[in-house]
């Protein structure tokens, strides 16, 4: 046996990433014996590495942690108790999106898992890791199986210490190496208990959840800025103070429903009749196709590593665009159908998220699926009041009334969008719902910087020192920035 060659050895490794790990440490704390590379990746045991030198403590020493309702749950239309699954948590906040209601009943049978203020949810399927701080605006509410709820011992860090050093390379690092599973992979609740976290010096973890909590209150004040820009146009519409009709029956004449080309009982519902009257009594209401400059579906996009992002149906919210690190990338050409600043999206598919609109207000140009109808109106409509007026219930029950489909497969198609009624508010109204809306989304960009300054003052600190992460977020919130 010819002796070991170093040096043709490190030539052979030049270029592969790999990972030297001695016997006695893949053995530490690994009951079942993992030896993937997955789990013993370069960057991972770097991690686990520096967290271990800095005395890092286990999870479940700090902290009671469980997770939610493993049976069926009996959701109910218009239920008083929300249901929060491994979709709510996202980057350090909590998806205020549709959520899936229980009866209070159910609730109160379910104590272990009823939600409570300053809990610490963690995403266990889908996008793994994800973390966010229960605040009382939520509650009540209770969680399915999907989710780890962490409640922080008097000991432990803050909550919102916490939920940000998840987020974190060094949290979400350990969270998705501990995910088990091909078909569906799960961050089951003992794994949980295992994650290291750092503890720093209190008035660090203070400073740190202090500015988390500031972002949560900015997004808190962004929605009820939306809140106000709704209201005032249903004011303006009279429709705040109006309850649409609901007949046990009803009769079309046979003219009604060849101009509309539809057969279905529900296209011809009085109360879609009865919004029809009461916005045409209030004038100056158009076709909506006729306001439009464009109106078309985006194409399923060839997805790859670099290129411009994708905007799907689930991130088109009522009046806000997600655009973060969950939007897939694809390759655009000469032939893209492209999203510009001041589109208004729309939803073409899907219960629960067809017919929802936002005006994309984002620099960053981005591609839509095929999901995704890019509204482009003429100089009359404001594209922000249009978003505005699409989520309104003047537009969703025109959505309502004109969605295609059934059994869940639903769909609306720019044909059917461009027969919408569009009030044409007074310019002063768009201007006035407008400036709230660029409100709302300058609290929401300020939230996700602070956001993003906190997370990365934790890397700071957990690399270099406090003082140096303390002197970043002082660079990176300047004093006439702080809100």
């Amino acid at each position: 046996m010819s002796p070991f060659d170093k040096a043709r050895y490190e030539r052979l490794l030049e270029g592969l990433e790999v990972t030297e790990v001695l016997l006695s440490e893949v053995a530490h704390d690994n009951e079942v014996l993992r030896c993937d590379a997955e789990y013993f990746g370069r960057q991972v045991t770097e991690v686990m590495r520096r967290l271990q030198s800095m005395k890092a403590v286990l999870l479940g020493q700090m902290a009671v942690i469980t997770d939610g309702i493993h049976t069926a749950l009996p959701f109910v239309d218009g239920g008083e108790i929300k249901v929060l699954s491994a979709k709510h948590p996202k980057d350090n906040y909590i998806d205020s999106g549709p959520f899936e209601t229980i009866s209070t009943d159910f609730h109160n049978k379910n104590p272990r898992t009823a939600l409570r203020p300053l809990d610490v949810l963690i995403s266990t399927v889908g996008t793994i890791g994800n973390a966010a701080v229960v605040t009382p605006d939520i509650l009540p509410a209770n969680s399915d199986r999907h989710i780890g709820i962490i409640r922080v011992k008097r000991d432990g860090p803050p909550p919102f210490f916490l939920s940000t050093f998840l987020v974190c390379r060094y949290g979400r690092s350990q969270s998705v190496r501990e995910t088990t599973g091909n078909v569906q992979p799960n961050l089951f609740i003992s794994k949980i208990r295992r994650l290291l976290i750092p503890r720093f010096d209190p008035s660090f973890e203070r400073a740190i959840a202090d500015q988390v909590e500031r972002a949560y209150w900015l997004r808190k004040q962004a929605a009820g800025i939306l809140e106000r820009a709704d209201h005032n146009l249903l004011q303006a519409l009279g429709l705040d103070t109006w309850t649409p009709p609901e007949a046990l029956s009803y009769v079309r004449s046979s003219s009604d429903v060849f101009a509309a080309g539809r057969l279905d009982a529900e296209h011809f519902q009085p109360r879609f009749a009865a919004l029809a009257t009461l916005m045409a009594a209030k004038g100056n209401c158009e076709r909506l196709g006729d306001q439009l400059l464009f109106n078309s579906r985006g194409r399923q996009p060839e997805y790859a590593d670099v290129g411009l992002p994708v905007i799907n149906s689930k991130h088109v919210l009522r009046n806000e665009i997600r655009h973060d690190e969950d939007n897939r990338l694809a390759a655009a050409d000469d032939d893209s159908l492209l999203i510009r600043t001041g589109d208004v999206l729309m939803n073409g598919t899907g219960v629960g998220t067809i017919g929802r609109a936002a005006a994309y207000l984002h620099e960053t140009p981005a591609l839509p699926d095929n999901h995704v109808t890019i509204l482009r109106p003429k100089y009359a409509l404001d594209p922000i009041y249009l978003a505005i007026f699409l989520n309104s219930l003047a537009g969703q029950l025109q959505v309502e009334q004109r969605l295609r489909g059934s059994s869940g497969q639903i769909e609306i198609y720019p044909t059917d969008i461009a027969e919408f009624q569009v009030w044409v508010a007074p310019q002063s109204l768009q201007l006035d719902i407008r400036k709230l809306v660029e409100q709302s989304f300058a609290h929401r960009q300020r939230a996700a910087r602070l956001l993003d300054a906190a997370k990365r003052a934790v890397e700071i600190a957990i690399e270099d020192s406090e003082a140096a992460a303390l002197a970043y977020l002082a660079a990176a919130n300047p004093p006439d920035a702080v809100t």
